[in-house]
């Protein structure tokens, strides 16, 4: 019976027929989804070449004016949803909270920052989940046992903030920031939290977490991904499984939240919305394939640190100024 050393015993294994096999068919799964996003990419570009040879002087001199008011927010925030979407797409949260923290330091109304968040977050949502579909990420009965709890948190969410955010400004736009701050302490706690190898796995109550998670998300902006992914990893669950489902079940959330903001208040902020959303699409399907190779650590605690700094600049400015 021949022995091998333990680096021949590896060499073995990675060399076998099983994961040579594996390996390609990842590869040949994320060949299948830069192309069919190069292609989405390439129509889009065209389209919007077309359109701006149809736009009168005048119309492209309003169009020019909506892109550079609120002093050039447009650039800012697609900034902001190209790096949101980098966190939120590859460790499963982190989009709306930044965004959330910054929209709120512009002082813009909390329901406006909602609205806005989760109307670019629909598409960059749908995005991150075609991503995730096509890479086998997504558990289907795990998404869609939190997407039905969810879409009802999120609609009840978003009616209480359209009915209280304008008229109860000064209180909720610190209560957010409270909030903002207590999920930027969540995620410095995941930082820094050791995983164990062989952990059990615990029961999680799933109707519960996506009916929270669902109403949090819509009332304060975001959460979704620290309170309902940062629960199911704690609690032992394969996290690659966990952000593509997850993912799906926020896509449909961020849906239903758009839907009763347009109802209620409308969309405002335009230059907000098509920033965090041609930020995020750029970055959405880079992002999926990134969820096992990002300095996961790091990046919670940067996330972490931004999130309670603009949290209690939020706090401060909301009180003294």
């Amino acid at each position: 019976m021949p022995t091998h050393t333990p680096e021949e015993t590896i060499q073995e294994i990675t060399h076998s027929k099983e994961v040579v096999s594996t390996s390609g068919e990842l590869s040949s799964s994320r060949r299948k989804v830069l192309n069919k996003y190069f292609v989405a990419i390439a129509i889009l570009f065209v389209l919007l070449i077309s359109t701006y040879f149809f736009l009168s002087a005048e119309q492209l001199l309003d169009l020019q004016a909506t892109i550079n008011k609120d002093n050039y927010l447009f650039y800012w925030m697609l900034l902001v949803g190209f790096g949101a979407e980098v966190i939120a797409g590859s460790m499963g949260m982190g989009y709306g909270v930044i965004c959330t923290s910054l929209l709120l330091i512009l002082n813009v109304p909390p329901p406006v920052v909602s609205a806005s968040i989760h109307s670019a977050e629909s598409f960059t949502s749908a995005a991150g989940t075609i991503s995730h579909w096509q890479l086998g990420n997504i558990n289907k009965k795990l998404a869609k046992a939190l997407a039905i709890p969810a879409v009802i948190g999120a609609v009840t969410g978003a009616l209480l903030l359209s009915y209280v955010g304008e008229r109860y400004a000064k209180i909720t736009k610190p209560f957010i920031a409270v909030y903002t701050i207590y999920l930027g302490i969540k995620i410095l706690q995941n930082a820094f939290k050791k995983r164990e190898i062989n952990q059990q796995k615990k029961k999680s109550n799933i109707t519960a977490l996506g009916l929270i998670g669902g109403f949090i998300d819509s009332f304060g902006g975001g959460g979704w991904g620290p309170l309902v992914t940062g629960t199911f990893i704690k609690n032992g669950h394969t996290p690659r499984f966990v952000i593509g489902s997850s993912t799906f079940a926020k896509c449909i959330l961020t849906v239903a939240s758009a839907i009763t903001f347009i109802f209620t208040i409308g969309i405002q902020h335009w230059n907000v919305v098509a920033g965090l959303l041609i930020g995020g699409i750029i970055t959405a399907p880079f992002s999926a394939m990134l969820t096992a190779k990002l300095p996961t650590k790091k990046m919670f605690v940067a996330v972490g640190v931004v999130v309670i700094f603009c949290g209690l600049v939020t706090i401060y400015r909301a009180i003294f100024l």
